[in-house]
């Protein structure tokens, strides 16, 4: 089961597109929805660059509701 997570919202705090994330982190746009859409669980170099876009904790951004 994928592990929720709040970046829809938090882009959305940025007004930035899922593009412009992907930018940021260094994936492409796909993956950024993939993830958003909790289709797909990033890798955990991945998760600390999308932590560290949006200056939380990677546990802020993503929930492990098992």
């Amino acid at each position: 089961m994928p592990v929720k997570n709040h970046m829809k919202a938090l882009r959305a705090e940025h007004a930035w597109t899922q593009a412009d994330l992907a930018e940021r982190v260094n994936v492409s746009r796909q993956t950024i929805n993939a993830i958003e859409k909790e289709k797909f669980d990033p890798s955990l170099p991945v998760a600390f660059r999308i932590a560290k876009v949006f200056d939380r904790t990677v546990e802020e951004i993503f929930l492990d509701e098992q």
